[in-house]
């Protein structure tokens, strides 16, 4: 996705790093998330919407709406028209089970479920791509507190935060060591 290196090049040992960990360890419990929230709220979870949030969580990196067309057309087959994955993505956004990065112009999986009224902040690493999101009231009482001073009133409140994480620092590190 970046310069650098290719995320597969990391030697992930034991513990590797912490947003393909997250993914991997996650994605089950929030596509049955999904699919309970959908039934709650009388919505379907249409086999294309499925597949994408599917395509979504088997990655931890940000996806563009091309690259995730060529992941879930059927093999051999007609690739899905772009219009049928933007409203998919559409509809996982719009229910909370997705996330639209701004500044990738790209999608990528939640895995915690957040309410509408959340702050998130996505921390993306510019070496591998990988995306860790978290939020807290700490975070959520700042954003609050600047919105209100800007009499600004946020309808949608994401933070994107670009460096590199945890696991491409260590290499770094190791490499510079070396």
């Amino acid at each position: 996705m970046s310069s650098g290196h290719a995320h597969e090049a990391h030697a992930h040992g034991e513990g590797g790093c912490r947003h393909a960990h997250e993914h991997a360890l996650h994605a089950e419990e929030a596509l049955a998330r999904a699919e309970r929230v959908c039934r709650e709220r009388g919505l379907r979870l249409t086999p294309i919407r499925r597949k994408a949030l599917e395509a979504l969580h088997a990655d931890h990196r940000p996806v563009g709406a091309y690259d995730l067309a060529d992941r879930i057309s059927p093999e051999g087959g007609r690739r899905l028209a772009p219009i049928s994955i933007y409203r998919a993505l559409d509809f996982l956004v719009e229910q909370g089970f997705v996330h639209r990065l701004s500044s990738k112009n790209a999608y990528v999986a939640c895995l915690h479920g957040h309410g509408a009224d959340e702050v998130v902040a996505f921390l993306i690493c510019e070496v591998c791509g990988g995306v860790d999101e978290d939020s807290s009231p700490a975070m959520k009482k700042a954003v609050a507190a600047i919105a209100e001073t800007r009499h600004f009133s946020p309808t949608h409140q994401m933070v994107e935060i670009v460096g590199r994480c945890e696991h491409c620092r260590q290499s770094a590190l190791q490499q510079a060591a070396s």
